[in-house]
């Protein structure tokens, strides 16, 4: 499955990447991608997914505290 953006969606990512192309190149190609591409939802990974991944353990809650995503 792949989200794709409209016409008019797409035009302001355009639009924002030459903005900032000379500043940050790397985004600048990412959203012109993304206007493009749009984004294949099959290869996307959970935050849970990346944290099992790369090892990283996630602290308890303190008692006050509310985790949310």
């Amino acid at each position: 499955m792949r989200m794709v953006f409209d016409p008019t969606e797409a035009d302001g990512l355009r639009a924002t990447a030459r903005d900032a192309a000379l500043e940050d190149p790397t985004l600048a190609y990412v959203l012109l991608d993304l206007a493009e591409h749009g984004v294949d939802l099959n290869d996307c990974r959970t935050w849970d997914d990346i944290k099992a991944e790369r090892g990283i353990e996630a602290a308890p809650a303190a008692d006050s505290e509310q985790r949310v995503a």
